[in-house]
């Protein structure tokens, strides 16, 4: 296996499922990692056992490494990390926040109650 680096994504084996996160090894077992809870989604994670199970091979994404344990701190929540560990597209943040709806609401309120009263 090629020499992993921080930021690369690469194959693993769930070795192990606790309720703050996973355990896996690389393929050629030269390292073991965590993928931790907080690592998995961006939305809550109710259980790790709704993502990952024990023999699932899976894509993860590096995010730190220690060269001295052969220990991988490991990511999926920006990966498809079951399909083909490709980047996933999150739509941006705005800066105006909950200002549209504050200002919009309203006005989409009205409009629909005039488009369900004119079909009546």
């Amino acid at each position: 296996m090629k020499e992993i680096k921080i930021k690369d994504i690469i194959k693993v084996t769930v070795t192990g499922v606790q309720k703050y996160g996973a355990f896996v090894s690389t393929i050629d077992e030269k390292y073991e990692g965590l993928i931790h809870i907080s690592e998995i989604s961006y939305g809550f994670v109710k259980s790790v056992n709704d993502y990952l199970k024990v023999g699932d091979n899976i894509y993860a994404e590096v995010v730190d490494i220690d060269e001295n344990d052969n220990h991988l701190k490991l990511s999926i929540k920006d990966i498809d990390y079951k399909k083909d560990g490709a980047r996933l597209k999150r739509m941006a943040e705005t800066k105006s926040g909950f200002s549209p709806l504050k200002d919009n609401l309203d006005i989409w309120i009205n409009k629909k109650i005039k488009e369900i009263t004119d079909k009546m």
